[in-house]
């Protein structure tokens, strides 16, 4: 960026930005975003708790559903109706 000064009436020398570059703003997104990358990359590998977590947690979720969608078929269509009637009055019934 080629650099012009200014003079004001004191004589002081002022610096004028005599070029903008639109390009500037994506060179720093790209590189905050490479940063990040790196960033969650080199965490990833040094944090076995949370995978730990994240993975025990996602399976018992899985598990759970898996279990609704079973009892879901095991129970028909007709008492799965029934069922869902019976818990929405006792949710009204809290009202």
């Amino acid at each position: 960026m080629s650099e012009e000064y200014v003079e004001d009436k004191d004589g002081m020398k002022i610096r004028k930005l005599a070029e903008l570059r639109t390009v500037t703003d994506k060179t720093y997104e790209e590189a905050m975003l490479r940063r990040v990358d790196e960033f969650k990359a080199e965490k990833g590998e040094k944090s076995q708790f949370n995978d730990i977590l994240q993975n025990t947690f996602f399976k018992a979720l899985s598990t759970a559903l898996d279990l609704k969608v079973q009892v879901d078929k095991a129970l028909g269509e007709d008492n799965l109706k029934k069922l869902h009637k019976a818990i929405d009055d006792i949710l009204l019934l809290g009202l």
